[in-house]
């Protein structure tokens, strides 16, 4: 029988996160994003659920200006304010005991010694239930948060973000051998100093002498989560990524990106079945289809078509709000636009597609509508597709897991599309069946690679 598909929440420490304006029902807590007994209500919720992390993720700066400036963001909420997830984590662990804690970070925001020594005292705090998503950061705004003119080109991003997942990987698996933390009061040896090294790395962009200040967390490396899909992306993936988040528009698209990741991985030296691929999905839940397309048109009734278009141009190279509308794409001549257009004509093939169907479509992207046995259908497909792994987004908090859970998650449960509860363990020992990374990852390779360096 198929493996059980893995959920995690997709959550973001901020009010308007994906469906921009669905912030505004008269039920959702999403504007409670400060308070902290807020995030442990959802992480008590998730966890009796049984869902296998709360996925944070984060932006340090402002996606592209829309009409000019960045009044938009503000005005409507869209990720800002926004809070450092990585703050909230160890509340989040003392308030739980089986849930992972995901924490999106970039290789922009903090040196990976500081980053490493974080993330090892969190595993701890935990008890191993740390995983980090790797990201390069995709705006100007964020770059020049951080002192640099503006964003770096992509391929140097992600050189950048090898390096830096060297100099973690160096600290994490390779600064302290096993057995090397002894704690003897008889004796009163505390560590074992041939076993604690230095990395002493130079590279292009760092300079780490090390050791690693925290002894060897239950995981010693974070479960690993990625999210590029270019091709440089999806090959830093291939080489470092456990689970790669996707969002593909049919499990058909989901299959070809998987078969082609494992590929790639398999190139690198990895077993292709080592990296879980996480399909992000929202849902619209009914006890009828009637009463769950009703609820789905209540939804795209809060939906702000403009900040989903601030959102989504982000990213393309072209400010969208000088725009109305009702603007055909096809007279919107930019580079950008034109693999814009052609995205969306395939989407819209009957007419002349318009800025308005970019929010539709982006706002209706990845939407399951139907009722708990009609979503348990389409998520089978999703699953013989090679997802192991549903990233669910919300409209609410608290009210899209709540939902899931108690209306979706038993049918689920009776067909084997979602575990019955938890196994023990370390996040990766759940996902995986081991604590630790597996030799064929690139990180297992500095284990012991530091034990003849003289001290």
């Amino acid at each position: 029988m198929p493996a059980p598909l893995r959920f995690s929440a997709f959550v973001m420490n901020t009010t308007s996160h994906i469906l921009h304006g669905a912030w505004r029902a008269p039920e959702a807590r999403q504007t409670d994003f400060n308070s902290l007994d807020h995030w442990i209500g959802l992480a008590k919720t998730l966890e009796e659920a049984k869902f296998d992390f709360i996925f944070f993720a984060d932006v340090v700066g402002l996606y592209d200006d829309y009409q000019g400036d960045w009044k938009k963001f503000v005005d409507s909420g869209l990720q800002i304010p926004s809070n450092d997830p990585l703050v909230l984590a160890s509340a989040l662990a003392s308030h739980t005991e089986n849930l992972g804690i995901a924490i999106t970070s970039s290789i922009l925001q903090e040196h990976p010694f500081d980053f490493a020594r974080k993330i090892s005292t969190l595993d701890h705090a935990s008890n191993g239930r740390v995983a980090w998503n790797i990201v390069t950061s995709l705006s100007d705004n964020a770059w020049r948060n951080f002192g640099y003119e503006g964003i770096t080109g992509h391929d140097d991003r992600y050189a950048w973000a090898d390096e830096y997942v060297d100099v973690v990987y160096k600290l994490w698996e390779g600064s302290w051998d096993e057995g090397a933390l002894l704690q003897d009061k008889e004796s009163g040896l505390h560590a074992d100093f041939s076993k604690v090294h230095k990395i002493n790395h130079v590279g292009p962009r760092y300079s780490v002498e090390g050791p690693h200040l925290v002894s060897p967390s239950p995981q010693r490396t974070p479960v690993l989560f990625q999210a590029g899909s270019s091709q440089t992306g999806r090959r830093f993936a291939a080489r470092n990524a456990e689970a790669q988040f996707i969002v593909s528009p049919s499990p058909d698209a989901a299959r070809g990106l998987i078969d082609d990741t494992r590929r790639l991985a398999t190139e690198a030296g990895r077993d292709p079945q080592d990296i879980q691929f996480y399909q992000g999905l929202s849902f619209v839940v009914g006890s009828t289809e009637e009463e769950a397309q009703r609820k789905a048109r209540e939804l795209d009734e809060l939906i702000d078509p403009s900040t989903i278009i601030a959102h989504s141009a982000g990213g393309i190279g072209v400010d969208l709000g000088f725009y109305d509308l009702d603007t055909p794409i096809g007279k919107i001549e930019t580079e950008g636009s034109q693999s814009l257009g052609i995205w969306l004509r395939e989407a819209v093939p009957d007419r002349e597609p318009t800025v308005r169907d970019l929010a539709q479509l982006r706002s209706r992207s990845g939407r399951v509508v139907g009722t708990p046995e009609q979503i348990a259908d389409t998520l089978a497909q999703w699953r013989d597709a090679g997802v192991g792994g549903i990233n669910v987004i919300n409209a609410t908090i608290p009210g899209s897991y709540v939902e899931f859970a108690e209306q979706v998650l038993p049918v689920l449960r009776e067909r084997g599309l979602a575990q019955q509860d938890y196994t023990e363990g370390s996040a990766r020992k759940k996902l995986t069946g081991r604590d630790r990374l597996p030799e064929s990852h690139p990180a297992a390779r500095y284990r012991g690679a530091f034990a003849e360096v003289p001290a």
